[in-house]
């Protein structure tokens, strides 16, 4: 029973590894299909359905909310890739290929924390104020 456990965890890892490939082959693909679909090779039919595949897999709102059990996540793990294969194989070749290497390189470069400190400080900023006018509001009324 011992030599179970370790094998377990190992088969464990690389079922998360996987599914961490998986993911960042996704995101790369989604971001590749976006700047495809800006790419004047790109045949009109393709660029309009990569710009609504990109613009559904990069946006944070769902058709159907994640807070729904089962259903919440279908769209991810069925709609997403299935719209995304669909987007891939109407793209030509050679610019799928060109863009899925810009991709990767943006995926890889670093990003920066101070950026993301500002944005979340301004947003931070903007639900303050917005919380302190409405409060002055509610009180007025």
């Amino acid at each position: 029973m011992g030599e179970d456990r370790p094998r377990g965890k190992a088969e464990g890892r690389a079922l998360i590894e996987a599914l961490r490939r998986w993911a960042f082959s996704l995101r790369r693909d989604a971001h590749a299909v976006w700047l495809a679909a800006r790419d004047p090779r790109t045949p009109l039919a393709a660029k309009l359905l990569g710009l609504a595949v990109a613009a559904y897999a990069l946006s944070p709102i769902d058709l159907i909310p994640d807070f729904i059990p089962v259903l919440g996540y279908l769209d991810d793990l069925i709609l997403v890739p299935l719209g995304l294969w669909l987007a891939i194989r109407m793209i030509p070749e050679q610019v799928m290929d060109d863009h899925r290497a810009a991709a990767e390189a943006a995926a890889r470069r670093p990003v920066s924390k101070v950026a993301a400190g500002a944005v979340i400080l301004i947003w931070l900023a903007f639900a303050v104020g917005g919380g302190m006018l409405l409060a002055r509001h509610l009180r007025l009324g």
